[in-house]
C-alpha cells in the first residue's frame, strides 16, 4: 500500500496514512475516464429548450397575397420560416441527454481519477478541518499553509460542514464536496485534491 503524508491545517506533516491500492493505485484507463466525463456533462444538461415550428406559431392562416400578378414572390403564410416571427425549421424540442453508464464503469473511472492524483503527487491528506463560523479568510489561510495559493483545489469532506462549504463558495478556484457527491469530472478538473483523513476511510469503505 502506498503511503502519503498527513498534514494539519498549519501545513505541518504530522504522520502518514496508507492508501488502499485497489482504489488509489489502479492502472489509468483514459477511455473509461473519457466516458465518465462525457456522461457527467451530458447528465447536467437540462434539455428544456423549445422552439416552435411553422405549424405551432400563431397566425398566418390566410395567404398574404394572391399567387400571381403582384410582382412579388409567392407566399403561402406569413409564419413561414423565411418571415420575421415565423416558425423555426427543424425546431428544437425538449429531450433527455442523460447517459447511463454501467455501475462497474463508474467505479473504475472514479478509482482511475483518484489514482491519477496520487501518481501526480496532487493528493493532500488533512487530519481534520473544523470550522464553527463562516470565514473565507480562514480557508485562504489554510490553503496558503498547504502551498495552494492561486491553485485550483477540490476539498473532500466526510460529511456536511456548512461553515466550510459556504466559506469556500467565495473562492472561484476552490470547491468543497462531500464523499457522497464525489465525481470524476471534479476530481480531474481541479489540480489539487485535498481530502480529510476521515473522508479517505469513507472512500475506502464504499469502493474497496
Amino acid at each position: 500500500m502506498a503511503k502519503v503524508p498527513v498534514y494539519n491545517i498549519e501545513g505541518q506533516q504530522i504522520g502518514e496514512i496508507e492508501l488502499n491500492d485497489s482504489i488509489f493505485n489502479v492502472p489509468i484507463n483514459t477511455h473509461v475516464l473519457h466516458q465518465a466525463v462525457v456522461a457527467h456533462l451530458a447528465n447536467r444538461r437540462q434539455g428544456t429548450f423549445a422552439a416552435k415550428t411553422r405549424a405551432e406559431v400563431r397566425g398566418g392562416g390566410r395567404k398574404p397575397w394572391r399567387q400571381k400578378g403582384t410582382g412579388r414572390a409567392r407566399q403561402g403564410s406569413i409564419r413561414a420560416p423565411t418571415w420575421r416571427k415565423g416558425g423555426v425549421v427543424f425546431a428544437k424540442k425538449p429531450r433527455d441527454f442523460s447517459i447511463d453508464l454501467p455501475k462497474k464503469v463508474k467505479r473504475l473511472a472514479l478509482k482511475c481519477a483518484l489514482s491519477s492524483k496520487v501518481k501526480e503527487n496532487n493528493l493532500i491528506v488533512l487530519d481534520r478541518w473544523d470550522m464553527n463560523q463562516y470565514k473565507t479568510k480562514e480557508v485562504l489561510r489554510v490553503l496558503k499553509n498547504l502551498g495552494l495559493e492561486n491553485q485550483k483545489a477540490l476539498i473532500v469532506i466526510p460529511e456536511k460542514n456548512e461553515y466550510l462549504q459556504k466559506s469556500t463558495k467565495n473562492i472561484p478556484e476552490v470547491k468543497t464536496l462531500q464523499v457522497g457527491n464525489l465525481n470524476v469530472f471534479d476530481i480531474l478538473k481541479y489540480d489539487k485534491f485535498v481530502i480529510l483523513q476521515d473522508a479517505v476511510k469513507k472512500v475506502e469503505e464504499v469502493y474497496a
